[in-house]
């Protein structure tokens, strides 16, 4: 059986080429999935968009006409960071989509991909921080509401911290959320999670993975979720423009099989996402973000 892989044409929209938010990297990673045989082009589970109610589970109401009418306060889009075009708001929807999809392919396969998601900035009432909506924190609750699952688990080993699926979800017993981060990285004003682990800068692969090691079995055994969604982010790297923790490529390959590996042990159904990486060399940065796939297939 090959692993469950979701993309969408739709995950890339156009903006300027120099914009901070690499947008072409989405694209480059199914390219990079294909040319390196992960998958064929037929392959790839296809979600197309969000509708507004699976949306409007988490989100404001009147945040989510607002992006899919192309209509975002200016306040709130420099907030985003991102040109809150149509394009860029049916990105959100299909990147959002696709988190649903891998959930439910997780559900009955053991383990799926996504190759966008990770929005973990976006809160109920808008989005920031390069995030529109927040794609796992949809997903957790249209499984909920389809009866799929009852409790849920949030690894995010992206380097900034996971504030707005930590605002989501607070007080809601059925929903654990682990975020490891820079502490000095992006957001200013951490919302907390269940379990915060902030770092300091320049920690390196060895301590970084032995943090890891100690708290993500246990987790996962005290919480018993139904499903675990794990947001892979490449930012922790030493070379990206955002990160602040000196990873290598091979950091972030021990901490995604040790990650997937503590998850699927138990039997717990695990969905990846993409999450952050901002190398600007996308080349590189696509090639980083598909290391998640590459250990993701080593479990199937």
């Amino acid at each position: 059986m090959a692993l469950p892989i979701v993309h969408d044409p739709l995950y890339h929209a156009e903006i300027a080429a120099d914009h901070r938010f690499p947008m072409g990297k989405f694209r480059r990673v199914a390219e990079v999935l294909i040319d390196d045989g992960l998958v064929t082009p037929d392959e790839f589970h296809v979600p197309g968009e969000a509708p507004a109610d699976w949306l409007c589970l988490v989100h404001r109401e009147d945040y989510v006409e607002q992006v899919l009418a192309a209509d975002v306060p200016a306040a709130i889009a420099r907030e985003i960071g991102l040109p809150m075009v149509e394009a860029v708001g049916r990105r959100a929807a299909a990147a959002t989509a696709g988190t649903v999809l891998a959930g439910r392919l997780a559900l009955a396969e053991g383990i799926a991909c996504n190759t966008a998601g990770g929005s973990h900035h976006a809160r109920a009432e808008q989005g920031a921080g390069f995030c529109v909506f927040n794609d796992v924190a949809v997903a957790i609750r249209v499984l909920q509401r389809e009866g799929r699952i009852e409790r849920a688990m949030v690894i995010d080993c992206d380097v900034h911290q996971g504030d707005g699926t930590a605002s989501i979800f607070t007080g809601d017993p059925a929903v654990f959320t682990f975020s490891i981060h820079a502490e000095k990285n992006y957001p200013a004003r951490k919302v907390p999670s269940d379990l915060d682990l902030p770092v300091e800068d320049d920690l390196g692969d060895r301590d970084y993975v032995a943090l890891i090691r100690q708290h993500v079995r246990a987790l996962v055994a005290n919480h018993r979720p139904d499903i675990v969604f794990y947001n892979a982010g490449v930012d922790p790297h030493a070379d990206d423009r955002l990160g602040r923790l000196a990873l290598s490529d091979d950091g972030l390959t021990e901490r995604d099989r040790y990650v997937i590996d503590a998850v699927r042990e138990t039997g717990v159904p695990l969905a990846g996402v993409l999450g952050g990486g901002y190398d600007p060399d996308l080349e590189r940065l696509a090639r980083r973000h598909t290391i998640l796939h590459r250990v993701a297939a080593e479990f199937v």
